[in-house]
């Protein structure tokens, strides 16, 4: 059976740098790949402060699970 959605390979790669070269020229090619750096470094930033966010929401809610068990106990 034929992947219709793999990752693309060398020949792949190198088409699709060159269509970007005849596209935006030798120039615009180190400001373009600038911009992809800034976004990506954006992203990462924005997923770890989402991530830290839930860590300490699941915590703060542990905090409170474990402080209401033990006196549930007590009381039986």
């Amino acid at each position: 059976m034929i992947n219709l959605f793999s990752l693309p390979g060398g020949t792949e790669f190198f088409l699709i740098f060159f269509v970007v070269l005849l596209l935006f020229g030798g120039k615009k090619i180190p400001e373009l790949a600038k911009g992809l750096g800034k976004g990506i470094r954006e992203f990462n930033n924005a997923r770890a402060s989402i991530e830290t966010e839930i860590k300490s929401g699941m915590k703060e809610v542990e905090e409170k699970s474990s402080a209401s068990t033990p006196k549930e106990e007590k009381a039986s």
